[in-house]
């Protein structure tokens, strides 16, 4: 076949060469859009985000360095060859997130090399495209001016995509929704190159019908989302989804079994309580810490947007002020206003003596403001990097300005049967900060044997509980045999957990590992 005007080095108009530097921008946008969703389905689904992130990113850069190799080999045919790999990014991306969600039930080695393909595919096409551009640009202007062009566009493409991200298409629409939709940013630019460079296509109506066909599969997918979400949801939490939403913060999934009518919540898909047994982790959590003896006026709640914390907590009439912390508003919204949740906290967050406030508990602590006779900290488990602070030496350290004199702090802290190491990491680095520790643990049927960290200067902590509010399950006797660790249980030699050193999340990655 006799070659085109493509391949004989036709310079370029001004319209085609604006249209492949708009093209530049957008391939950047949506391929660091890709690595983004990847990175944050693994972190989700796998948790050790510092980990997925950096797998992602690495593994991205050596596919994008394979797919510029790879090009070398390309006929002469650019455009034809630009708009192929633009249309294979589209198919590929738009469909990334719904295969991993699909995978994970199955497999983690399955997960991981769905994951890992999609990760070579879509960086190798999008290394692709850097070489097959700069060679038409080269045609209207020096090399040295279409690399200069290139790599601009292509830096301020990733720019405006690493900033929409988070900010616009994650909130707004989701993982699953959000890769359907960028999907959809690349299947445009590629018919618009068909369209502005037909000329220079041997086949392009061919071209525009496959173009077409993918905007038909995303169109499709974006329409149907919603039912495409939960379908990947039934089969990822496998009971009933009541109610899911993707935050700027975090992913919520409230879950009902059909059998048991149990209630789930999940965050990032990590449960954080059941409705069968609730109860007995919250009144663990909170009586011990009000039994002490002594004022217990002001009350700090880090985390707790469920207002399962606040119920027990409102049991005290010495209590007069509630401050309830909790990074993400939606949280604290759905503790108010979804239905299952009002029941279980019994409309604790309506309460008059309770103000929440919407703020990164580290932000929140380390301004000045009243001092708290108990601290209450109620976080998810340290299974990454941004929740590990909040268990750090630095974090109980403005913790500790804030209490009063005799203050108490009681913190959730992980298994100490399954993730050991990191309960009594949690247990010294309290240590470094407070003269006293006392840590205890009660059995959970939903998570198994769960355990807490008490901590105060001053005074000791006592070795005795007495509780004069109603309660299901905590006693005197048993808070008593909560204080003893079988052998299993015992304290083992742990590091101090610190920002600057932040042991604890790779703790608890390892201890689940095991």
């Amino acid at each position: 076949m006799s070659l085109t005007s493509d391949s004989e080095g036709q310079p370029l108009s001004g319209k085609q060469t604006g249209v492949l530097l708009f093209s530049i921008l957008i391939v950047a946008l949506c391929g660091i859009v890709y690595e983004l969703i990847i990175g944050t389905v693994s972190s989700y689904l796998l948790g050790n985000s510092v980990y997925q992130f950096s797998l992602t990113i690495g593994f991205f850069m050596f596919a994008m360095g394979m797919g510029s190799l790879i090009s070398k080999y390309f006929n002469e045919q650019y455009v034809r060859n630009f708009i192929l790999v633009e249309i294979a990014i589209a198919f590929v991306g738009g469909i990334s997130s719904i295969l991993l969600f699909m995978a994970f039930p199955f497999a983690r080695i399955l997960y991981e090399l769905v994951m890992y393909s999609l990760i070579f595919v879509i960086g190798a096409l999008v290394g692709m495209e850097i070489p097959i551009l700069t060679t038409l640009l080269a045609r209207s202007k020096k090399v040295k001016d279409s690399i200069a062009d290139i790599m601009s566009f292509d830096y301020v493409g990733a720019l405006i995509g690493s900033v929409a991200f988070p900010l616009l298409l994650l909130p707004s629409l989701g993982l699953i929704q959000s890769s359907f939709a960028i999907g959809l940013i690349n299947i445009f630019v590629a018919i618009a190159n068909v369209i502005v460079f037909r000329a220079m296509l041997p086949n392009y109506k061919r071209m525009l019908e496959a173009c077409l066909l993918v905007l038909a599969l995303l169109v499709g997918c974006i329409l149907y989302g919603s039912y495409i979400t939960r379908f990947a949801e039934k089969h990822l939490y496998f009971d009933q989804i009541i109610y899911t939403k993707q935050t700027q913060y975090q992913k919520i999934v409230m879950t009902r079994s059909t059998n048991t009518r149990e209630q789930r919540l999940y965050i990032d898909g990590h449960i954080q309580f059941s409705s069968r047994d609730e109860y007995r982790y919250h009144e663990y959590l909170i009586h011990p810490l009000l039994a002490i003896p002594g004022t217990k006026e002001n009350v700090l709640i880090l985390g707790g947007g469920d207002g399962l914390a606040a119920r027990e907590i409102l049991k005290y009439e010495a209590v007069g002020l509630i401050h309830l912390v909790d990074i993400d508003p939606e949280m604290v919204r759905i503790g108010r206003e979804l239905p299952m949740l009002q029941r279980m906290n019994e409309k604790s967050l309506d309460d008059e003596r309770i103000t929440t406030f919407s703020e990164d508990a580290f932000s929140f602590i380390n301004q000045p403001g009243i001092a708290y006779d108990r601290v209450v900290i109620d976080m998810p488990d340290p299974h990454n990097e941004a929740i590990n602070k909040l268990y750090s030496r630095e974090f109980y350290t403005m913790i500790a300005k804030r209490m009063a004199p005799g203050a108490v702090l009681v913190t959730q802290s992980s298994s100490p049967f399954y993730t050991r190491r990191v309960f009594w990491c949690i247990e010294q680095t309290l240590a470094e900060v407070f003269d006293h520790t006392l840590s205890y643990h009660t059995a959970l049927p939903s998570f198994g044997i769960w355990g807490y960290n008490m901590a105060r200067n001053g005074e000791a902590l006592p070795q005795q509980f007495d509780f004069d509010v109603p309660t299901k399950a905590i006693t005197k006797n048993t808070m008593l045999a909560a204080l003893q660790f079988d052998k299993d249980m015992a304290k083992v030699s742990s590091p101090v957990n610190s920002i600057m050193e932040p042991k604890l999340y790779q703790l608890y990655i390892d201890d689940l590992r095991r």
